[in-house]
């Protein structure tokens, strides 16, 4: 904050690399970013941000929270939370491979400023896992919008972070996407075997401890359930299929019966007598929340299945479970090849010409249709960096409601027509076709995202830690952009210099 004195550790000298352009390329693009925070301010405004949530939740007892060390540390860790996590997700890595490539790597260390003189911290998974939560959605997407509309236009704000000229923000560019949920294909009858790999890997953990109660051992009920999925696979190339599919779910339906009342014996065992394992409340308190997650769901799985195989009806999609652990999964159809249905949560992206992008919204439930989504986002984008001048975008997002809001809003719309006869007229308007033609660069900016900083598939769980991951994605992202931008004008001076 402020009025803290802060003293920086002192970091080792970055060794010198030959031979790999990659590497070097990836090193100053590192360097840059650094600058870029340092120099924006960003940095300082954030962890500034994160500083002071934390001592207003702890103010009531100030002592508990400094405990006995100053603000200047908590500053310094929120700072090491900070870059630790961008530098994560510029990698594409998760928790535990990341903390082990920080442990190695000379340069990641000296980025997320975590080594000094001496000696070599290591960062395990779960600190990491702490470290991103650090920092709210809301404090994140605040500063991100006023970081990025301080540079926008204003080209000597851009000359402070190493740009040659102002950012250009009047062409928007929009597309919708899927982030694929973490899940199998979501088959009714598979369902159940989650359900009981999942309660009875809990059972065993249980068991361990030294709680036992009178059933089959847990490895063979296991085998039961994977037997009759086995079966279930192999009948729909016979001729009975229909009858044999019937009746081997309703074994499975009596076999995840049975397992359903072994793990709710467990789990009243568990909670009266905990004071026996060597867990402490909190590991008991996880155990049995995992338990209730299948418990609360595996009747409904149960009659969902039997409604589709059994019934042979026609199951609401709004009350179909696609998975027991990533409730907000929806169906969204997006009818292209390879990929008419996908099973996830909708997110909206909008990048201006250069690639950042300037607005994201990830959708918790079923997400609208692109035409409905055009004119908040754009009021969204006006109100935080002005007038906008274009809007270019696929045939989804276009409606007539949409043509007559540009147009009285005075931007000039690249917008796909539907219409074949309507595409053929616009394309003798040559901006028009200049903008469609870069049109082409938001699919491949959506790709990056999605499979490179989001990662392939996004590990996070949870609406919440979904969103939260998203805005952290989109900061990493804007970096990178940016870093790269002013690398590119670095070798243009040197060029014209030379």
């Amino acid at each position: 904050m402020k009025e803290l004195t802060l003293q920086y550790d002192l970091s080792p000298e970055l060794p010198n690399i030959y031979g790999h352009l990659d590497y070097r390329e990836f090193q100053k693009t590192l360097q840059k970013i650094d600058e870029i925070l340092k120099k924006s301010g960003l940095e300082d405004q954030l962890v500034d941000q994160a500083l002071a949530k934390m001592a207003a939740q702890n103010k009531e007892d100030s002592a508990v929270f400094f405990n006995g060390k100053s603000g200047a540390y908590y500053w310094k860790n929120l700072r090491y939370a900070l870059r630790c996590t961008i530098a994560r997700h510029l990698m594409g890595e998760s928790f535990r491979k990341f903390s082990i490539r920080l442990a190695d790597s000379s340069l990641l260390q000296w980025f997320t400023g975590i080594c000094a003189f001496g000696q070599r911290r290591a960062v395990s998974k779960s600190s990491l896992s702490r470290y991103s939560r650090h920092f709210s959605v809301s404090m994140l997407e605040e500063q991100i919008h006023h970081w990025q509309s301080s540079f926008l236009s204003d080209a000597k704000k851009a000359e402070i972070i190493g740009l040659n000229q102002a950012i250009e923000g009047g062409s928007l560019f929009m597309d919708s996407a899927c982030v694929k949920a973490n899940i199998h294909f979501p088959v009714d009858w598979v369902l159940l075997r989650d359900a009981a790999r999942s309660l009875l890997s809990a059972i065993k953990m249980i068991r361990a401890q030294g709680l036992k109660h009178r059933m089959m051992a847990p490895a063979l009920l296991m085998r039961q359930m994977n037997r009759l999925c086995i079966e279930m696979t192999h009948t729909r190339r016979r001729n009975d299929s229909k009858r044999q599919r019937k009746s081997i779910l309703r074994k499975m339906k009596q076999l995840s019966l049975c397992i359903k009342k072994h793990a709710e014996r467990y789990r009243q065992l568990l909670m009266t007598q905990q004071e026996k394992t060597t867990w402490s409340p909190a590991q008991v308190k996880q155990v049995t929340a995992r338990m209730d997650n299948i418990l609360d769901q595996l009747p409904a799985a149960i009659r969902q299945a039997h409604e589709r195989i059994i019934g042979e009806r026609v199951f609401p999609s709004d009350q179909k479970r696609l998975s027991l652990y990533e409730k907000e999964a929806r169906v969204i159809v997006r009818g292209k090849a390879g990929s008419e249905v996908e099973f996830g949560q909708g997110l909206l992206l909008a990048e201006q010409k250069d690639g950042l992008l300037v607005d994201w919204k990830l959708f918790k439930d079923q997400p609208p249709t692109d035409s409905q989504l055009l004119e908040g986002a754009i009021r969204r984008i006006e109100k935080r960096y002005g007038r906008i001048q274009s809007v270019c975008t696929d045939r989804a997002f276009y409606s007539q409601a949409n043509e007559q809001f540009l147009k009285k809003q005075n931007i000039y719309s690249a917008v796909c027509p539907k219409s074949p006869r309507q595409l053929q007229e616009r394309t003798d308007d040559w901006r028009f076709l200049n903008l469609q033609t870069r049109r082409s660069q938001t699919e491949a900016r959506i790709g990056i995202f999605k499979n490179v900083f989001l990662g392939k598939p996004l590990r996070s769980k949870g609406f919440l830690n979904k969103e939260l991951t998203v805005h952290w994605c989109v900061l990493t992202h804007n970096l990178w952009v940016i870093a790269r931008m002013a690398l590119a004008d670095e070798r243009t001076v040197k060029k014209k210099a030379a």
